[in-house]
């Protein structure tokens, strides 16, 4: 398909609606032409949950190629929680016991991040499929041990990053893999979430019965995958060095900071990076400024892009010489109907789901796998240490087969 801005909004929305098969994973025109994961093909993987938080807000369910076996989380509330959105009877009290069950296929994993890297590790090498909540983990040697988990069990490791199915980051994949958009040079990526002092968002996401939570203080740019998956979950490309300065609240400003788990100065984050193909990133990440959301704004010689803003900047697409692109499909039609739900995160809870069960039932490695979830992870990481140091210009180490 080649199709320009020139041509009538309409119409363009329709070619892209169409086209963004080839945008979700090659998989999904499999699928819809009838082939494994399709129509006709009544196959289940059998899936186990871990985490009664944010695991509870997938479609599990809904997908007609899965059935949840066993659920599991630490606290019985959560766990119960589980059996219920899932309608699943099947419980266990750890993420240890539920891996030894020989009727789980796979198992999404959505406790803590400091735990993924065990949590997957375990999983794979029983031999079972995993999906992980972000990020992948919070060392680069977390990131070399799911590498080696992975290759070593010869499993599918999918990690379920958002920003990858926002509908505006599927028309990007789609107007770039098309050549709509031309080269991006430049990408601005952002995310906030904030949890200033004595808030009440602080409290729930900081403390549990009174005691912190691995969300206490947490690193801002350990956190970075909801960014930087706009640019490797778009081009492909691999961020290679990266510098980095971090905002430093006093103790009287935050008291919180002091003496807590990670060692942490910093509530924001805001990073330069450099990709192989020698383009630019800045990308924010913060609990402290007055902002909200993730998006980002990509840049061409001659095209631009623009996801939608809390502050209020419209979605657009701006060419030289062309009609602005004021809208986007939503491309739920491309979902089995029964998983054509509303979602948090631009709706992608559905399109992550969907794709990890189409991998699993296709063989074949998923959207944001091992390599991709590392690449989107690794970069947050050296810009943490490279905040420490002031600002230094470090190098990101690639985790790419050779």
């Amino acid at each position: 398909m080649s199709t320009g801005l020139g041509a009538s909004r309409r119409e363009f929305l329709r070619a892209m609606g169409t086209a963004a098969v080839g945008a979700l994973g090659a998989g999904w025109a499999m699928a819809q032409e009838g082939g494994p994961g399709g129509p006709g093909d009544d196959r289940k993987v059998r899936v186990g949950i871990v985490g009664g938080g944010f695991g509870a807000a997938f479609q599990w369910h809904l997908d007609p190629g899965c059935i949840v076996e066993a659920v599991s989380d630490l606290r019985q509330d959560r766990r119960e929680h589980l059996m219920a959105v899932y309608q699943c009877e099947k419980a266990y009290d750890s993420l240890e016991e539920l891996i030894l069950d020989d009727a789980i296929d796979a198992v999404a994993v959505f406790t803590g991040a400091p735990d993924h890297v065990r949590h997957c590790t375990a999983v794979m090498d029983t031999g079972k499929h995993v999906m992980s909540a972000v990020p992948a983990g919070l060392t680069l040697e977390g990131c070399e041990q799911l590498i080696e988990a992975k290759e070593r069990n010869g499993v599918i490791y999918m990690m379920a990053e958002t920003s990858h199915y926002r509908p505006e980051t599927i028309l990007m994949r789609q107007l770039y893999q098309d050549g709509v958009f031309g080269e991006i040079e430049y990408c601005e990526m952002e995310y906030y979430h904030p949890a200033r002092p004595g808030s009440a968002e602080r409290q729930a996401l900081w403390y549990w019965n009174g005691e912190p939570t691995w969300r206490h203080n947490y690193p801002p740019m350990l956190y970075p995958t909801h960014c930087t998956d706009f640019i490797v979950g778009v081009t492909g490309e691999r961020y290679t060095e990266v510098s980095c300065m971090g905002l430093r609240p006093t103790a009287e400003e935050d008291p919180e900071t002091v003496d807590n788990q990670y060692d942490n100065p910093f509530d924001t984050g805001i990073a330069l990076m450099r990709t192989d193909r020698g383009h630019i990133t800045r990308c924010n990440r913060s609990r402290l400024l007055h902002a909200h959301g993730e998006r980002a704004q990509w840049f061409g010689a001659e095209s631009a892009a623009f996801m939608p803003s809390w502050a209020g900047q419209p979605f657009v697409v701006k060419r030289v010489g062309e009609a602005d692109l004021t809208s986007h499909p939503d491309y739920m039609h491309l979902l089995p109907e029964p998983m054509r739900v509303p979602t948090g995160h631009g709706n992608s809870h559905a399109f992550l789901t969907h794709e990890f069960i189409l991998a699993l039932l296709q063989e074949r490695e998923p959207e944001v796998n091992v390599y991709d979830a590392v690449a989107e992870t690794a970069p947050g990481i050296v810009a943490h240490q490279s905040a420490l140091k002031g600002g230094e210009l470090m190098k990101i180490p690639s985790f790419d087969p050779a």
